[in-house]
Order: structure tokens, then C-alpha cells, then sequence
């Protein structure tokens, strides 16, 4: 099943005339303006992440209220990039060397992910009346992508899976940033003062076409996240022999922030609000109950590396890769550790669900 869903899903890489053309359609060009003035209006109220939460919000309710919106696939594939960029700048050897530590947390992400999907699926079978396999796809802490190919593959209901998934993603990403501040140690992102143009430009241009090279290989070779992973990896290793390195704007985290909130309250065009209603209670109690067991792992993880407890916390969230990886940088909650382990918890989830619903098939045959 694993190799029939890297055969069977979409490339990471979206360059087609038709792609292109969704960049300057009616249905994009509402997105940006309902989403540029609800960042400026959640900014003004001092919102954390106001260029995340205020486009989300109002994104959403545009979604369910009717209105023909779309996200297209060249704006999030630009936007992984710069966030592979950003993140490739806190590499280096030391960072290298910690990533030995990791291999402990590693392993309790994937008891985290185990644990989850027996819990959680339960619980939804139990009460929501979710078939087995529906329940073990909706439970799964993240990669919502990868899992909808397999839940179409296996059956399921895709409705369920996917406003589970989202109504989760929403929780998580609304909340998160709140907690940060009132917790967190770390000020959130300021605009440094750094003559930008000062830099050597042609090393951008190296970082990109590395970048674009190493995407291609992902994404070959399936690799999750390949748009994230293979920006990020390119760009570490050019920064680490000292062959390229490029600090983009700080103001281009805004800009990852609007079109991620964005493509959060898109994915509920095609939702009505009796349908995200009807889900709401139980995604609510199975949000809970993975994150109490998310917090549990990463108590757990404090006796095995000396990280900070809210990069730990980010990294054991059941939300999204690049929704998570981008508060990370916003706080500077240690980008790097943050997105290795969303990345590992891609590989374990698309590895570990077939193996569950084929020990599942067995026992109901």
C-alpha cells in the first residue's frame, strides 16, 4: 500500500501552464483581499500571529459562507520554499552533532503515534459511529495529505477524515500561539535592522537552484514534504561548507503566515456548515485527547535531550508541518528540531497506518 501511494500521489512539484493560470484567477485574487485586511485588522489588535489566525478565520467563513475561493498550488509551493530557507539558516555543525540525540525522541514520537491512533480510533468508533478504518485515518496525529489518498484507496469516508483533520489543524493553530506567548521565554519575531542588499545575491540564486534540485530527488524517491524537506536540506548543507548563505527578509515570514492561514480556511470551500458542524464535538474531545498525549510525550522527552519545553511541545503537536514550522520561526522555538520531527512523524504515519489496517483486515477476515 505504501508503494501504491507514492505511485498514486500528486507531485510536490506544480509547474504546469494551468497552475500558473491559478495565480491570477478571480477565486485567488478574493483570497488576497479578504485576507490582507483581516491580517492588518487581527494586527491591529495585537492577535499573536495575526498574519496566520486573521486570514484563517476570515478565509473560513468566506469558505462556508459560499464564496468560490481557491488556493493555488504555485502560492504554497513558494511559500514552502522560503520557509526551507528560513529554517536552513539556524543550521550548522552544532546542530549536526545534537541530531545524534534525536534518534530517543524519535522513538517516543512513534510510541506518541501509536498510542494516538489506538486511543483516538476508539474513541471515534465508539462515539461517532466512524468505521474502523475511518477512525484510524481521522485519528492519526497529522499528514493529512498522504492520508487521504489512502483513506480514497481503502474506502473511507474522505468527508469525515478530512473535517476531522481540519477542524483539528484549526484548534491547534488558533490555540498554540496564545500558549507561546503567555509562555514562552523567547520574544516573538522583530524585523532586525539589516542592510538586506549588503548580502552577496548570487548566493541566493545558488541556494535556489540547489533547493530546486534537491526537490526534484525528494520528490522522486517520495520523500514526505518534499518541497520543505529538500529546501531545507540544500540549503543547510550550502550554509554548512560555506558555499552559499542568504538571510531573506524577515518581513517574508508575513507573508508565509497569510498564504498558510489562507490555504487552512480554503480546504472549506467544498464544506457545508452542517458537515463541519456535525464534527466539531468529537474532533474537539480527539484534538484533547492528542494533545494530552502529545504534552505527555514531551514530558517524556525532557529526560533525553535539553530542548526547550515549547519547541518539545510543537514538535509533539498534532498540527500541521508547515502551520507548526512556521510559529517555530516566528518564536524562534528552535525551527530545525520542530521540523525534523513533524518530517519523522510524516515517514511514521505513512508507514504505520497501512501495517494497522492489514493486521485490522486480518483479524476481520
Amino acid at each position: 500500500m505504501i508503494k501504491e501511494y507514492l505511485l498514486m500521489k500528486n507531485s510536490s512539484i506544480q509547474f504546469n501552464s494551468s497552475n500558473i493560470k491559478e495565480l491570477f484567477s478571480k477565486k485567488f485574487l478574493l483570497v488576497i483581499l479578504i485576507s490582507i485586511p483581516s491580517a492588518i485588522v487581527a494586527d491591529y489588535f495585537n492577535i499573536p500571529l495575526a498574519w496566520m489566525l486573521g486570514p484563517m478565520l476570515a478565509v473560513s467563513i468566506a469558505a462556508l459562507s459560499g464564496l468560490k475561493i481557491r488556493m493555488p498550488k504555485l502560492a504554497l509551493s513558494s511559500i514552502l520554499i522560503v520557509l526551507g530557507l528560513h529554517i536552513g539558516n539556524y543550521i550548522d555543525q552544532n546542530l549536526i552533532n545534537q541530531m545524534t540525540e534525536w534518534v530517543w525522541t524519535s522513538i517516543i514520537m512513534f510510541v506518541y503515534i501509536l498510542i494516538s491512533i489506538l486511543i483516538v480510533s476508539k474513541y471515534l468508533q465508539k462515539f461517532s459511529g466512524y468505521n474502523v478504518k475511518t477512525s484510524i485515518f481521522s485519528a492519526a496525529p497529522g499528514a493529512l495529505g498522504p492520508l487521504m489518498i489512502l483513506a480514497e484507496h481503502e474506502k473511507s469516508d474522505l468527508s469525515q477524515v478530512a473535517t476531522s483533520h481540519l477542524i483539528r489543524l484549526i484548534i491547534i493553530i488558533t490555540v498554540i500561539p496564545f500558549f507561546v506567548v503567555n509562555y514562552s521565554t523567547n520574544e516573538a519575531l522583530t524585523i532586525e535592522k539589516f542592510n538586506y542588499l549588503d548580502q552577496n545575491h548570487f548566493h541566493l540564486l545558488i541556494l535556489l537552484i540547489g533547493s530546486i534540485l534537491l526537490i526534484f530527488l525528494f520528490d522522486k524517491i517520495g520523500v514526505p514534504a518534499a518541497l520543505l524537506s529538500g529546501t531545507l536540506v540544500a540549503s543547510g548543507i550550502l550554509q554548512i561548507t560555506e558555499v552559499a548563505s542568504y538571510k531573506l527578509p524577515d518581513e517574508s515570514i508575513n507573508f508565509c503566515l497569510l498564504i498558510l492561514g489562507a490555504s487552512v480556511g480554503c480546504r472549506f470551500a467544498d464544506k457545508s456548515l452542517k458537515e463541519v458542524a456535525g464534527n466539531s464535538f468529537h474532533s474537539l474531545v480527539a484534538t484533547v485527547i492528542l494533545v494530552a498525549l502529545g504534552l505527555l510525550a514531551a514530558i517524556v522527552a525532557t529526560y533525553f535531550v535539553d530542548t526547550n519545553f515549547l519547541t518539545l511541545l510543537l514538535s509533539f503537536s498534532p498540527g500541521g508541518i508547515y502551520e507548526v514550522a512556521v510559529i517555530a520561526i516566528a518564536f524562534d522555538l528552535d525551527p530545525n528540531f520542530v521540523a525534523f520531527h513533524h518530517i519523522i512523524r510524516l515517514l511514521m504515519i505513512l508507514f504505520t497506518v497501512p501495517v494497522i489496517l492489514k493486521i485490522i483486515g486480518k483479524k476481520l477476515n
